[in-house]
């Protein structure tokens, strides 16, 4: 897996830098964002195979262009040079405060909670699927089941949790 990816990213990666260059105009993000187009392949095949890798590659590296350029636009709306260490002091924090921690993590109790009242392959499912980023596929075969019974236990496990959180979002 690795080989043929290293085999092809090094086979195409002036291209890569090419294609990206031209949205960028910046060698420098170029690079940066062909060696996260490299990443994003390498994670990928982790979860399933590719069937067309070069494809992928460059359609991963264009999309990694384009985000870099809209964040870039963002960015500079937002961004000012003036700014005085008072402005700069008045902005606040990218994180949560402490009641909203507070808060996600009872809500994270209730859901873990709600996903143990679940039968035992539901929950075993879900998890596979949604914190180790498994394909269906892979879990079916794993498990020894179809990929439909696997469809079937984690729109079972999203709804019962879904129900669980919006009672409390009631509550």
């Amino acid at each position: 897996m690795p080989a043929t990816l290293n085999n092809v990213f090094l086979l195409h990666r002036r291209s890569l830098m090419w294609s990206v260059m031209r949205i960028v105009r910046d060698p420098q993000t170029a690079e940066d964002v062909a060696q996260e187009t490299y990443l994003r392949a390498r994670k990928a095949l982790e979860r399933e195979p590719i069937e067309h890798i070069e494809a992928f590659l460059h359609q991963t590296a264009r999309n990694l262009a384009f985000d870099h350029l809209r964040r870039r636009r963002t960015r500079g709306q937002i961004e000012a040079d003036s700014l005085g260490e008072h402005e700069i002091l008045d902005i606040p924090a990218d994180m949560p405060s402490l009641e909203d921690a507070i808060i996600e993590r009872e809500r994270l109790k209730i859901f873990l909670g709600a996903l143990s009242g679940l039968p035992e392959r539901v929950q075993t499912v879900i998890m596979l699927s949604r914190i180790e980023e498994w394909s269906n596929r892979k879990i079916a075969d794993w498990l020894g089941v179809s990929e439909r019974t696997v469809f079937n236990d984690i729109k079972l496990a999203m709804a019962h949790c879904r129900d669980v959180l919006a009672r409390l979002d009631r509550a």
